[in-house]
């Protein structure tokens, strides 16, 4: 009987151990959950959507200014670079379904408006207080199809991407071109378009417009950059820029980086508030 007295004590014993420890570990893991939610929640994505002057580089030159913006920002802030060499805003939404046929309106044929992977992936990825950095219009300048956008099209791709953040409550970036080497004598000159478009653009959805080509030019002169007789291989243009007018050095990339989160403090825009 003794025996038999003291399993029962045993058991009793354990069964209240179980009980007591229970709602604690219970407490544990409900206290995680809401831990890793909020560490899922303080992170913010920011989404860049762009050309070459922007895109991660393939080789050692070109290197996009995007590819040094991750660097620039706090851990809580994770860039997603999707810019891509050559594409114009149209061939980067529409990939493989923009033709070379010049349609009665003056606009490329589209073959279908399937959006790209690329969009898709941000239509399905982006929530709620990311950002989008949208700047094209290098390539959208061709006169022939697929790259071809006229002025009327790129505003309203422009503001439909933007729209399509807003709509997710993240925040969209409207960004001029960046600016080539240009020389007029002794001082750097504009040579990008689709200005008008992007600020318009910007009017229509209430994004804020960052004029990257006003801030680089004004930068390639604080830089003394011109005249230059057409050497971009070496001096101050060749450190700057690869051999070509346009793309840039890793050196170039980054400053020009610099100068974007530049206008995220001047222009008060929240995102600012996460640079290193």
């Amino acid at each position: 009987m003794r025996k038999v007295h003291l399993s029962i004590v045993s058991a009793l014993f354990l069964f209240l151990s179980l009980s007591l420890a229970a709602p604690n570990a219970a407490s544990a893991a409900c206290g995680a959950r809401p831990g890793a939610a909020a560490a899922a929640a303080a992170t913010t994505t920011v989404w860049l959507a762009g050309d070459s002057t922007m895109a991660d580089p393939s080789a050692a030159c070109p290197v996009g200014w995007g590819t040094e913006f991750d660097s620039l920002f706090h851990s809580n802030i994770v860039v997603n670079n999707l810019a891509v060499a050559g594409r114009s805003i149209q061939t980067w939404l529409y990939e493989g379904n923009v033709t070379s046929t010049i349609g009665s309106n003056g606009e490329c044929v589209l073959s279908s408006t399937t959006y790209s992977s690329r969009w898709q992936q941000v239509l399905t990825g982006m929530k709620a207080g990311d950002y989008l950095f949208i700047q094209f219009g290098i390539n959208d300048g061709s006169t022939t199809c697929p790259r071809h956008v006229g002025t009327a099209r790129y505003q309203q791709l422009m503001t439909t991407m933007a729209q399509a953040a807003l709509a997710r409550g993240a925040h969209p970036i409207l960004l001029t071109a960046v600016a080539a080497i240009t020389c007029s004598g002794g001082t750097a000159v504009k040579n990008r378009g689709f200005v008008t478009q992007t600020f318009a653009a910007g009017a229509a959805t209430g994004a804020p417009v960052i004029d990257l080509q006003t801030l680089s030019v004004d930068y390639y002169n604080s830089l003394g950059l011109c005249p230059n007789n057409g050497d971009y291989t070496s001096g101050p243009v060749g450190q700057f820029f690869c051999n070509d007018h346009t793309h840039f050095e890793a050196y170039g990339a980054r400053r020009i980086a610099r100068l974007v989160t530049g206008a995220l403090g001047t222009q008060n825009i929240p995102l600012a508030g996460s640079l290193l």
